[in-house]
């Protein structure tokens, strides 16, 4: 009854496995595997140590193998015997057979056909009483079931061991289920038993096995492989040397590399340090972590790092390395069979210098100006070059120094011709009192002192024991006894010229232990105080340049913020550091209480940046008062700096001055409608900065910077944000930075501007504070505008029919309106502009026609249409009938002009709110001037 198993595929006997003599013939090894092998070298006892851990992984991982496979083996067995019993007990006609008259006839060909195809030994069918009524035995049939069948006469599944009589397919002790039977009522009629011999079940082992052992082996092959090619890099590492050698090697390493009295270094080819040993260590003072660091990376003395670094040899170099002078020979370790590197030998021949003090002195005094020459006239501040050099003398070459400056030449200017008052700028020196008189203070030299004897003379004035110059304290004795009670005893007083030009004094002073100043002295504080004086003058005339140009530049911009009453605005201008920029804003009222809001950059630095920044200004200003939109002013502003341009390439001398482009932000805020109309050439885009504290950055169409010639048209982009928003507009100079990209400065400025409602002063600090490089290389502009709404009292709008007798009424309502008002002084005036606008506005305008009043800092009239055509001032003839209006309106309006828009134009008035009633004989007057006497 053996029958086809699907979880057992190819099975195979147990015994079918074969084994082989290890004794056959053996492959002789090479020299290279006998040395591999050898016990003798750290790589054969390497090689050896992992092997035996290879064979121990390799076994625990077949034996874990093989133990998962039985256990798998026999779940598998369980699952699938369950599953037949489940299946043939729950099959159509089962419970139906056990109630017939001869169940087994009708179950056993059934149950072996099942068996069969199950894959399993035997399925037996029991009753109640556990009788079988089925087994592959038919002699079996009618005998007691070998098993536990009280669960399963309940209703459950039992799974077990158990033995039973032998089977076709085996005999002995089977994993089986027993599944009960249960009728159409749903009590048990009978049960269902299916199993495999535990003998079957460990075939399954039985033909995994040679794939977990030839696993296991390929395995310990690849290992082993891995291993040898491990051991034998190591050999090569290692030379073939024992432990013992190894050690001893290395224990000769070591005395000779911290013993001796030499600095050993040795770097790679990359410049990384790779070795250094206690004397390197100490001579040129590396850090802890010093190997396989960069030698630029340890901050050696340039000359030094720059002498380990190269590929050159070098043959008895001497450096100086902190206070030490070292005799440095340096070989390549290439022909050596090493890697490619040097090794640097280091001698401490500092002793030597001790013979020759003066030699010794000197390379101090001249590291001393070179120091000052690279510290001096780095910042281009009168003050901070002048502190600078009393830093660099002090503690070298004296204890105390004190600068002595004219007040022209900390301002910038010229220095005086003459005049023996200087301005106390810089005292630098040791702690505690020297009873020198302070920073700020006019110091006045008498004509014997030494102070004005060096001005005078333009050398050096030495005075080695202040005590014994009469002259010195007599300049001033009491202040004389407070410095020599202080312990100061020696001076030498130096001249500070420049051009021919004298600029200030140096006084170096010496006090308590310090040696006093010699001849030798003189010559070389008058050296050190030249360096410093062209540095100071270089400085003083950078800033004469800079605080013109700064002068100029804000004389160009805004002094304050126009009185209107649509926006709250504040700002801030901060120039560069290094030279003024081309940075600009305005604020400028428009028509009918719009505000326009501008930004603007022009490429480059200097005078020239700042001068083309005021011609560009001044046109935007002047483009503006033609209620030009957005898009068009800045159409018209490319044109311009397209000419500025041609101009520049066409003049003879250049100089490098020509701009090469400017960018610009233009908005208009209407309070009426709430909506902001931008449009930008090159520049960013503004930030709005809601009520709730929420930043946004508006898209705008991306437009060209002006002057580029590139003939693109400008668009507009609109939006209305809500009532206290706050709009921010900026220069690109507050969001890059050598340290920030444009998107890091976005998100910081987005920061900045986020948070609870603050005033537009107050935003414009939190920016500047949050914002401003600790060295601005660009001009910075912010201006920040709070948004209003006029409210629906102080407007009024009505549409009027394209009727001359529309005039009368449209009149009557806005006299009512400003009655409402009490604008009643300046009613009469008022019909009067609104009878002319209108009464134009249907005979020469189109439809639809509107008028609206708003009560704002003036009163504002507007008349709209759909006509683009402008109306012109002139003087009507005496012959004409009409051509008069015009003339009235300006008179009696403090402005008018005409503003187009997409739909049509607008004519608009304003009038002084207190400007009190037309009087008939004025106006009488004003028409009679129209007529010559000859008419009358």
């Amino acid at each position: 009854m053996r029958g086809k198993r699907s979880f057992r595929p190819n099975r195979r006997p147990r015994d079918r496995f074969d084994r082989r003599e290890a004794g056959g013939p053996r492959r002789r090894s090479g020299p290279g595997l006998r040395s591999l092998l050898s016990l003798r070298t750290t790589a054969g006892q390497a090689f050896l140590l992992q092997v035996v851990i290879v064979l121990l992984l390799v076994a625990s991982a077949v034996t874990a193998l093989l133990v998962q496979a039985t256990q798998d083996s026999e779940g598998e067995a369980e699952r699938v015997s369950v599953a037949a019993a489940a299946s043939f007990a729950n099959a159509p006609g089962t419970a139906e057979a056990l109630n017939a008259q001869d169940p087994t006839a009708v179950l056993q060909p059934s149950a072996e056909a099942a068996r069969r195809k199950a894959g399993v030994d035997f399925i037996v069918v029991t009753d109640t009483e556990g009788v079988r009524l089925t087994y592959p035995d038919p002699k079996e049939i009618g005998k007691k079931f070998v098993g536990t069948i009280g669960p399963a006469l309940e209703g459950r599944t039992v799974v077990e061991r158990a033995g039973g009589p032998s089977l076709p397919a085996g005999e002995g002790t089977a994993v089986q289920a027993v599944v009960p039977v249960t009728g159409a009522d749903g009590s048990v009629v009978g049960l269902v038993s299916a199993g495999i011999t535990v003998e079957n079940a460990g075939d399954m082992v039985e033909w995994q096995l040679p794939i977990i052992l030839a696993a296991g082996a390929a395995a310990l092959v690849l290992s082993t492989a891995g291993a040898a090619l491990v051991s034998s890099r190591l050999r090569r590492q290692t030379h073939g040397m024992g432990p013992a050698e190894m050690t001893r090697m290395y224990e000769h390493h070591d005395a000779v590399l911290h013993a001796v009295r030499e600095g050993v270094l040795i770097t790679g080819a990359e410049g990384r340090v790779l070795l250094a040993n206690d004397e390197a260590r100490r001579l040129l003072d590396l850090p802890a972590d010093a190997e396989r660091r960069r030698v630029e990376d340890l901050g050696l003395d340039e000359e030094m790092a720059r002498l380990l670094a190269s590929d050159e040899p070098v043959t008895d170099a001497v450096c100086l390395v902190g206070d030490r002078m070292l005799a440095v020979n340096k070989r390549s370790t290439a022909p050596h069979g090493g890697q490619a590197g040097s090794a640097v030998t280091l001698r401490d021949t500092t002793e030597l210098a001790t013979v020759t003090g003066r030699a010794e002195t000197a390379r101090e005094r001249l590291k001393l100006l070179y120091d000052a020459g690279v510290r001096m006239g780095a910042t281009l501040d009168v003050a901070r070059t002048a502190r600078e050099l009393a830093e660099v003398s002090v503690p070298k070459f004296a204890d105390v120094v004190t600068v002595e400056l004219s007040d022209p030449v900390l301002r910038g200017e010229e220095p005086p011709g003459a005049g023996t008052g200087l301005r106390r700028t810089v005292v630098h020196g040791r702690e505690g009192g020297h009873g020198l008189s302070p920073v700020g203070e006019l110091i006045r030299f008498l004509p014997t002192g030494p102070g004005a004897a060096a001005a005078v003379s333009g050398r050096a004035v030495l005075e080695a024991d202040l005590r014994a110059s009469d002259d010195w304290r007599a300049q001033d004795p009491e202040h004389g006894r407070r410095v020599l009670e202080q312990g100061v005893h020696s001076l030498i007083a130096v001249p500070m010229r420049a051009r021919e030009a004298l600029l200030g004094v140096v006084h170096f002073w010496r006090a308590d232990a310090s040696a006093p100043f010699e001849e030798e002295d003189r010559s070389f504080a008058e050296q050190l105080t030249a360096r410093a004086a062209i540095a100071i003058d270089n400085a003083r005339r950078y800033t004469r340049e800079h605080t013109m140009a700064v002068t100029l530049q804000r004389s160009l911009l805004p002094r304050g913020v126009p009185e209107q009453n649509a926006l709250e605005a504040a700002y801030r201008y901060l120039p560069a550091r290094a030279g003024v920029g081309g940075d600009w804003f305005d604020v400028i009222p428009l028509s009918g209480t719009r505000v326009a809001l501008v930004v603007g950059d022009v490429v480059g630095h200097g005078l020239h940046a700042a001068a083309t920044m005021g011609r560009l200004r001044t046109a935007v200003y002047n483009f503006s008062a033609l209620d030009m939109p957005p898009d068009e002013l800045l159409g018209h502003l490319d044109e311009l700096v397209a000419h500025i341009d041609t101009d520049e390439a066409a003049a003879e001398d250049q100089d490098g001055q020509e701009i090469t482009g400017a960018t610009c932000l233009y908005a208009i805020y209407d309070p009426v409608s709430g909506r902001v109309t931008a449009a930008t050439a090159g520049h960013p885009g503004p930030a709005v900065v809601h009520p709730d504290g929420n930043v946004s950055f508006p898209r705008l169409p991306v437009s060209p910077p002006l002057g580029l010639g590139a003939a693109l048209p400008f668009e507009t982009a609109e939006l209305t944000p809500p009532e206290g928003s706050k709009l921010v507009l900026y220069t690109d100079g507050l969001i890059r930075d050598r340290n920030r990209d444009l998107d890091t400065g976005l998100e910081a400025l987005r920061a900045a501007l986020a948070g609870p409602d603050r005033s537009p002063e107050a935003t414009c600090t939190a920016v500047i504070e949050a914002m401003l490089p600790a060295q601005p290389s660009d001009d910075i502009a912010l201006l920040v505008a709070r948004t209003r709404r006029l409210g629906p009292s102080d407007f009024a709008e009505w549409d009027v029919a394209r009727d001359p007798a529309a005039v009368a009424p449209v009149r009557a309502a806005c006299a009512r309106q400003l009655a409402d008002w009490g604008l009643d002084d300046i009613s009469f005036a008022t019909e009067l502009i609104l009878s002319e606008l209108i009464t134009n506005a249907i005979r020469y305008g189109g439809d639809p026609i509107t008028v609206r009043l708003t009560r704002d800092r003036s009163l504002i009239c507007e008349v709209s249409d759909g006509s683009s055509t402008s109306p012109r001032l002139r003087r009507a003839k005496t012959t004409d009938e009409g051509g008069r209006g015009l003339f009235l309106v300006a008179r009696y309006a403090e402005r008018w002009g005409t503003r187009h828009t997409p739909a049509g134009k607008v004519i608009w008035t304003e009038q002084s709110l207190h400007g009190g009633a037309a009087e008939s004989g004025n106006l009488a007057d004003a028409l009679l001037d129209q007529w010559g006497d000859e008419a009358l």
